[in-house]
């Protein structure tokens, strides 16, 4: 008996051992988070190009007509960084070519912007800086922009913005307002 028993007891420890190794081999995972999409990415460079109006009162803007309507078409480069989220702060450069009576004119700037990322598609942003307009034949005259926009991603790389800046003359004629014209555009810009 102490031999049947030695088997039996031998066969019972291998079931037990056995069976307890086959619960080992379950491996438990965690699943998987669901990808998110980062949402569009305003820092870096970027460029892009933009038509519209400029429009003088009558004081106007050296070298530009007063008291008009001109097209425009133009371009801009700038740079945005986030400075601290949802903040965004950048430098921009624009050049216009403004279609006027008689001799056409060009207007460039130099711009600081201030914005709030209010969504991942949406920038609202503040602008002010300095620059001058230029017409063949007589000098550059320094002037002056103040205003703000709304930019909104279409594509993972593409925006569309809408801008509108009023703009001074540094000349100190009597009777001068603070905003002698404004510059309104349409623009789409691609981001690096």
């Amino acid at each position: 008996m102490s031999v049947r028993s030695l088997y039996l007891g031998v066969a019972a420890a291998a079931l037990l051992v056995s069976g307890a190794q086959a619960a080992d081999l379950i491996i438990p995972t965690t699943p998987q988070p669901m990808y998110e999409a980062a949402g569009f990415d305003w820092e870096g460079l970027y460029a892009g190009v933009n038509v519209g109006g400029v429009f003088t009162n009558t004081n106007g803007l050296t070298n530009l007509q007063t008291n008009a309507s001109q097209f425009s078409v133009g371009g801009a480069v700038g740079v945005n960084f986030i400075a601290y989220d949802p903040i965004l702060l950048g430098l921009e450069v624009q050049g216009d070519y403004v279609f006027q009576d008689g001799d056409d004119a060009g207007m460039f700037l130099a711009l600081a912007r201030v914005g709030a990322v209010v969504t991942d598609q949406v920038v609202v942003y503040a602008a002010g800086g300095v620059g001058l307009t230029s017409r063949s034949g007589t000098t550059d005259n320094g002037i002056y922009a103040l205003g703000g926009g709304v930019e909104v991603a279409v594509t993972d790389a593409v925006s569309v913005r809408g801008e509108v800046l009023g703009l001074g003359d540094f000349s100190n004629t009597a009777g001068d307002q603070f905003f002698d014209g404004a510059k309104a555009t349409v623009g789409v810009f691609y981001h690096f």
